[in-house]
Parts: structure tokens; C-alpha cells; sequence
């Protein structure tokens, strides 16, 4: 590790201990280093080999804070989201995080002096930590500007106030050409009556959150310009810095001699001319049985190619998958383990992506040109889809059998958007579109691009 001089800007990175939020911001970390800022990370010992290993061609430090232990309802030895048995255990694990306060505090005291603190949205103490050494401190939300300006527009204006069911279409007047439902937002947003531990959460993070320096965004302006300028026009205290798609800080890898097994499949259909629909719904996503065998009778009727990432490992679930295995072994793939999804994505067989809609995977397909069937499970992710679909055009989406943005999903839906993204005249309006957002995702991060100017303009002003 090289050392910190006390001649150059030294930025503190604190991601939330979550592959999906750890990882754009170790492509920030690579970004700030390529800009000659000292750069330490922060993190917990089970979370520390897999970071040091990515940045062990840089000059970053790292520094492990210990979890907290013995934290009522948490398991002991789990210091990742990824890791839970559940994702209803999400809340006690973010909470138990302030409890690491009093050591981080000891780290920015002991460290050369920091100019700046970059911490995930769900560490709103961290802004405490900062505010009181002096310390400015930048957000990063792991959303898009989209997303935060629905959100807070909706929150604020309540919109929603003149229709009868959660599936009922409204409009936000800001932005009158997108319509939106209750359904597409979590209850918090929707309903101002909404008490208990979640909202108290909630509430606590949007407070330190906007009293920090502004939020760094996973996005480039060209793809969200409106959205960008109606939030710095009506929260200028808190600016949003759109310094993406950070993925595409993402080093060339080295060549392996042995390819991973489903880069090797997807090769030989390459080979043999099939063009191939990703399947994936992120690491935290809970789909039941039933929806799983909704999921596979769709891709078997489709007679499709695909690659279907499956989280699960509950023995009925793999009794479902074995037979269904078996039916398809000539034209699909399950895979169970971690995989490389950009390296998927940017295969020249996957001309596809059935996705939940979380914002880093929409980013990634965006740049690898691949479009999307939009199926979001929970969180910023019904936004995520809506934009995906009516605002930029990359795609289309499922619907629940009941016609809800929500709910049970039904293999002849699935059956027909897969059929349609992969062989149909709209599969063919959305692939064209998200080819020119992936020219307008490269330039951004071009020197003199507008993803790099920001980056540029950010450092200058805050360090």
C-alpha cells in the first residue's frame, strides 16, 4: 500500500456492507486514484479480502472496523447483506452499524487529515462522524437522480391522493408524460401515516442525508438531464454529482486459461448462432417456489436461449429445477453460484436480460447495449423499471396476472415478453434504442465527457 501524503486530497470511501453498494464504489475509488487523490476504505475483517484484492494494484489503504457482535435477532459472523438468511433480518443488520461509530470516529482522527468522507445512504451517522471533525461528506445512494426526484416529489406533494386503488394510473405535474401507481413505490413514500421501526429508519437517514455535502450518483447526465437539473434547482444545498456509469472504471480483466463453465456454454452458442436471454434478479430478492416454476415453464414454452442465474438452494426448489433442467439441457443453462455479470452482459451471445431493475444492473446492461425485460422486486427498483421502459426506451416489462406492477407473474406473460425482446418488433425498437445509450454511457466517461468533467469539477470544489 502506498503511503498518504498530507500534500493531496484524501478522500474516505465507507460502502454499506453490500456487494450491490460495495462495488461502484471501489470504481469510484480506482477513478479518484487516476485523479492523484489518497483514497482509504473503509470496511468490516469478513467483508476486507475480496476489496484489498481488488484494489491491490492500486495505492488505496483499507482499514477494517469490527462488526458489532451479539446484536439481538442478527446471527453472529455475518457482515454482509448478501449473507442473511433472510431479508427481513435488513433492518437490525443496518441498525447494528451505529454501533461502529465510536471506532470510525477513532479512524478519521487517527488518519492523515481526510478532506472528504464518501459513505453509503443507509450510513447516515457517518455524516456525524464527519461534521463533527469538520469533515464534508458526499452520499452515495446507489440510485439513480431519477429515482430520488420521483421519490421526494411524490413524498412531497402526494399525488396519489385522487385515486382509488394502488394500481390506479397518476401523473406528478413535474413531469406529466410518465405515469406512475402506489404500487411503484414503497409504502413509506405513499402513505404519510405509516409508523414503526422502517420509518423511523428511513426518516433518520433522509435527515443526515440531506444535511451532507450532495450525492454521488451511478449515472451520466445525457441520461437523466432533466431529472438532474429540477434536483439541483430545488435542493442546491444538497447537489447530485453524476459521475458514471462507474462500471466502466472496471479495469480489463487478465485472460484466464480455463473459463468459467457458463462462459465456456456461452461460447459454444455463439459457435452455434443462438443468441441468448441473461436471467438474473439480484442477490437479495426472496421468489418463492411457485414463482420459480411460473419463471421456468415461460423460458421452457419459449423455446429461447437462456442462461438463468438462480440464488436459491432449497431442496423443493432444486427438485423443481432438476426436472426442468433436464427439458431444456440443450438451449439453457442454470447457474447457482457467483458469476461475473458484466462479463455476461457484454458476451456477444446475451442479447437479452430479464432483470429485477436494481440501478447497477440496469447501468451494466445499458453499457454493454443489452435490453431489458423489467421484472423489479422491491426497493427503488419499480422506478428503476419505469424509467427503463417509458423514460429511456431500453425495454419492456412484465406485469402480474391481476395486470398490477406487482404480485404473481405467470409463465404465459414470461413466455410472451421473452419471445418479444427476443424476437419481436418491440424486442427490436428497444435493442436499437439502448445502443444509442451505450455511444452516450462511453462518452460520458471520455476525458473532456460529462461524467469526467463532474468527477473533475466535484474534487475541486469539495477537496
Amino acid at each position: 500500500m502506498g503511503s498518504l501524503s498530507d500534500q493531496s486530497p484524501h478522500v474516505v470511501i465507507f460502502p454499506f456492507m453490500s456487494k450491490g453498494h460495495t462495488i461502484p464504489l471501489l470504481h469510484l475509488a480506482r477513478l479518484l486514484l487516476h485523479r492523484h487523490i489518497s483514497v482509504t476504505v473503509i470496511t468490516t475483517p469478513l467483508n476486507s479480502s475480496s476489496i484489498r484484492q481488488y484494489l491491490k494494484d492500486t495505492s488505496a489503504s483499507v482499514i477494517d472496523l469490527s462488526f458489532p457482535q451479539n446484536v439481538p435477532q442478527l446471527p453472529n459472523g455475518i457482515e454482509s447483506t448478501d449473507k442473511l438468511p433472510s431479508m427481513s433480518l435488513f433492518l437490525p443488520f443496518a441498525n447494528a452499524t451505529k454501533l461502529m461509530q465510536p471506532d470510525f470516529d477513532r479512524t478519521l482522527e487517527n488518519l492523515p487529515r481526510v478532506s472528504l468522507i464518501i459513505s453509503d445512504g443507509f450510513l447516515g451517522w457517518t455524516y456525524y462522524s464527519g461534521s463533527r471533525l469538520g469533515i464534508p461528506r458526499l452520499v452515495f445512494y446507489g440510485m439513480n437522480t431519477f429515482a430520488m426526484t420521483i421519490s421526494s416529489l411524490v413524498t412531497r406533494d402526494r399525488p396519489y391522493t385522487s385515486v382509488n386503488s394502488d394500481d390506479e394510473l397518476f401523473t406528478i405535474p413535474s413531469f406529466p408524460s410518465i405515469k406512475f401507481t402506489k404500487n411503484d413505490f414503497e409504502e413509506a413514500f405513499v402513505n404519510p401515516d405509516v409508523k414503526g421501526p422502517h420509518q423511523e429508519f428511513l426518516t433518520e437517514q433522509i435527515s443526515a442525508n440531506m444535511q451532507s455535502k450532495g450525492l454521488v450518483v451511478n449515472s451520466f447526465y445525457e441520461l437523466e438531464a432533466k431529472f438532474v437539473d429540477l434536483w439541483n434547482t430545488q435542493v442546491p444545498s444538497c447537489k447530485t454529482w453524476c459521475v458514471g456509469p462507474l462500471c466502466l472504471a472496471e479495469p480489463p480483466k487478465a485472460q484466464t486459461i480455463t473459463k468459467p463453465k457458463y462462459i465456456q456454454w456461452l461460447d459454444e452458442r455463439l459457435t452455434s448462432g443462438q443468441s441468448v436471454l441473461y436471467v438474473a434478479f439480484g442477490t437479495q430478492a426472496d421468489i418463492s417456489k411457485e414463482q420459480l416454476q411460473e419463471i421456468a415453464t415461460g423460458l421452457e414454452r419459449s423455446e429461447v436461449s437462456f442462461l438463468w442465474l438462480v440464488r436459491s438452494k432449497e431442496d423443493e426448489v432444486e427438485e423443481v429445477l432438476a426436472k426442468f433442467e433436464e427439458k431444456v439441457k440443450n438451449r439453457g443453462l442454470v447457474v447457482r453460484d457467483w458469476v461475473d455479470q458484466v462479463e455476461i452482459l457484454s458476451h456477444k451471445s446475451v442479447t437479452g436480460f430479464m432483470s429485477h431493475c436494481g440501478w447497477n444492473s440496469v447501468i451494466e446492461s445499458i453499457c454493454e447495449s443489452v435490453p431489458i425485460i423489467a421484472w423489479p422486486m422491491m426497493a427503488d427498483q419499480h422506478l428503476n423499471a419505469r424509467m427503463v421502459v417509458e423514460e429511456l426506451g431500453v425495454g419492456i416489462r412484465v406485469l402480474a396476472r391481476n395486470g398490477s406492477v406487482r404480485g404473481y407473474v405467470g409463465s404465459e406473460c414470461i413466455e410472451s415478453m421473452v419471445k418479444e425482446l427476443m424476437e419481436g418488433e418491440k424486442g427490436k425498437e428497444v435493442r436499437k434504442k439502448v445502443k444509442e445509450m451505450e455511444v452516450l454511457a462511453k462518452k460520458a466517461m471520455e476525458e473532456g465527457g460529462s461524467s469526467w468533467c463532474t468527477l473533475g469539477n466535484l474534487i475541486q470544489e469539495m477537496c
